[in-house]
């Protein structure tokens, strides 16, 4: 999931920033850009285009958390997205030996969770519903 570049969307009026400068990070994110941007039912959408406070469990200290994506459907209802691998929505299996690959794993995991959960509360009050989309989702397949 290394892919990166610049999106250039078909419908940029329906992209609620600069669409000159939307940037995915993985092609798993350009897969969703592609869908919401030809998605008759999407009205709009953004990619990092908001900013929410967390407090991180590692160094206990504000970050900033950029979701990977918002979206409005032409229903009204709203969305705010984060794109990640399946197996990183669970903490890491715990083996016998604390090797380094599990110490990240682990971290990542933690620092997840905090991230997510300032993002449902950011949600809970500006009526957006938060959702973790895994190639599950997307439709890739290992």
């Amino acid at each position: 999931m290394s892919y990166k570049g610049i999106y250039k969307p078909i419908n940029p009026k329906k992209y609620a920033g600069n669409p000159d400068r939307i940037v995915y990070r993985s092609n798993w994110e350009r897969r969703v850009m592609v869908y919401l941007d030809k998605n008759k039912q999407v009205s709009a959408w953004a990619s990092e285009e908001i900013k929410i406070p967390y407090r991180s469990p590692i160094d206990y200290r504000i970050h900033h958390y950029f979701p990977d994506f918002i979206f409005k459907l032409v229903d009204g209802r709203k969305f705010m997205v984060e794109v990640k691998p399946y197996k990183q929505c669970f903490p890491p299996k715990a083996t016998k030996r604390k090797t380094g690959r599990f110490m990240r794993e682990q971290l990542e995991y933690v620092k997840n969770q905090a991230k997510w959960s300032a993002a449902r509360a950011y949600c809970e009050h500006n009526g957006l519903e938060f959702k973790i989309f895994t190639e599950k989702d997307i439709g890739v397949y290992n």
